[in-house]
């Protein structure tokens, strides 16, 4: 293995953008756990936290004479993943050994792929461009090394080692932190639609390595990288890729001696910093060669044609679909493609209502407000999207306002299994529409406000609105705003 850099300087985020006649060149290694019930190559547990070293056997742990047996599920979700990312799978490839010494890997090398993997090819489309994937590989996970949590040192969980994970490697397409960043969120939510993975990055379901370098504006030929790790959220991604680049671009600003080596760097979320943590491996350090005791993984093209069909839609098709068939801008088109449940909830109430811009607002507003007030999920709202379009049926026929809406709205979220219509009579919120006692509101509103009356009268039409708000108010918003803007025009002479 190379040697390992020892100390070195602490480079901090920058305070400002780095040099401008510089382009910042990232790669990204993306490492997914699948969502399997047991580890790659034994039938431990995969499940996320369980007491340290208990989810282990004789496979996981290395021990003479235990042979690894491919958990055929894994197979499937990384085909799936792979297929989501409109990948090429080969009909046959090639497990590996790669060897390095960590504490954490009682083999003493890690199962993985290398010159024959599962896919490559493929794309994300990130703000109009095209990320391209250069490769989806299965491999096994590590354990894990906790240096602060025990007195005497350091400690080693194996519960995660032989976790089944694939690897998506980005070609070095991706020119900015922030774009970075859009890819990562991507790829998430792909991974997620596509059910392989809960892609939890606190639990460690999704991790990334960012390999980044930088080279003069206009130029082809690639800078040394280096690559950067211990990246536990999208905005640490960028926030280390802006620190590295910094770094970067001040080596190759200053010239001479200073250059750029191609190392490890770990970065420190708390201190915003990156520092060295050892020189960056090449593939002959690994020492590959084929894994002897598994043979070659064979799927039949109408296998992975039967994964392909079974893929759910997914969010660029869900994007255009919200759009062309329910004619929703991308703001409002964005948080129901990020949360697949608020995206199906929208649609069965835009069935149940008929008005998709109706129920959208009603979701993204209301619904959502509720759900982050509650701190719970849609998966779990106690309203039931057919419940919820007999509020808005109301609205529609003018039989309450919205304003009313809103408590009729609170008090079905608050329990019972009454109409929209019955709450709405009992509460009294059934729309007035009578001029006599809508009248009788507005001189209310005007005798309890002279100023602002006075100006409205004398010509200062933007009051309107606080008015008509004040009547709905007065009213508790039993009011036909649109009958009191007409009263109040009237006033006004318009």
């Amino acid at each position: 293995m190379s040697g390992v850099v020892r100390g070195g300087p602490v480079v901090r985020e920058p305070a400002a953008d780095a040099s401008s006649h510089f382009e910042m060149v990232v790669g990204l290694e993306v490492h997914v756990q699948l969502k399997t019930a047991t580890k790659a190559f034994c039938g431990c547990s995969a499940a996320y936290g369980a007491p340290p070293n208990t989810n282990v056997c004789p496979v996981c742990l290395a021990l003479p004479g235990a042979l690894p047996v491919l958990n055929a599920h894994a197979v499937e979700l990384a085909t799936r993943a792979a297929l989501a990312l409109d990948c090429t799978v080969h009909p046959v490839s090639i497990f590996a050994r790669k060897h390095y010494f960590y504490p954490d890997l009682p083999k003493g090398y890690q199962i993985s792929q290398y010159d024959r993997p599962l896919a490559t090819g493929g794309a994300v489309t990130v703000g109009g461009r095209t990320v391209r994937i250069t490769r989806v590989h299965l491999e096994e996970d590590a354990g894990k090394s906790i240096h602060d949590r025990v007195p005497w040192g350091s400690a080693i969980d194996l519960n995660r080692a032989g976790v089944p994970l694939i690897e998506i490697v980005s070609e070095p397409d991706i020119r900015s932190a922030a774009e970075a960043g859009q890819y990562l969120r991507a790829l998430k939510q792909t991974m997620a639609y596509a059910g392989v993975s809960d892609v939890n990055m606190e639990e460690g379901s999704l991790r990334v390595d960012a390999n980044v370098s930088a080279r003069p504006r206009g130029a082809t030929k690639l800078g040394t990288k280096t690559e950067v790790k211990n990246l536990n959220s999208f905005s640490n991604v960028e926030r280390a890729l802006a620190a590295e680049f910094a770094r970067q671009c001040e080596l190759l600003d200053r010239g001479g001696d200073a250059r750029v080596e191609q190392q490890t760097m770990l970065w420190d979320a708390a201190r915003g910093a990156v520092r060295p943590a050892r020189s960056k491996e090449e593939s002959h350090d690994y020492r590959y060669f084929p894994e002897p005791d598994l043979a070659p993984l064979v799927v039949a093209d109408e296998w992975v044609a039967s994964i392909r069909a079974g893929l759910p839609e997914l969010p660029a098709a869900r994007r255009a679909r919200y759009a062309a068939t329910y004619g929703l801008s991308a703001q409002e088109i964005e948080p129901l493609v990020d949360d697949p449940d608020l995206g199906r909830y929208f649609e069965a109430l835009a069935a149940a209502h008929g008005d998709a811009k109706a129920s959208a607002n009603w979701v993204l507003a209301d619904v959502l407000a509720t759900l982050n007030a509650s701190g719970g999920d849609v998966a779990r709202f106690p309203l039931a999207p057919t419940r919820l379009a007999g509020v808005l049926d109301l609205v529609r026929q003018g039989t309450v306002s919205r304003t009313a809406a809103k408590a009729v709205f609170a008090a079905m979220l608050a329990g019972g299994e009454e109409a929209a219509a019955d709450v709405a009579a009992r509460l009294g919120l059934v729309q007035v529409g009578d001029d006599a006692m809508l009248e009788r509101w507005v001189d209310e509103v005007l005798a309890e406000n002279p100023s602002e009356a006075g100006r409205y009268l004398a010509g200062e039409r933007k009051l309107q609105g606080p008015l008509v708000g004040l009547v709905m108010k007065k009213s508790k918003g039993r009011a036909d705003p649109k009958r009191v803007n007409q009263l109040l025009a009237k006033r006004s002479g318009g």
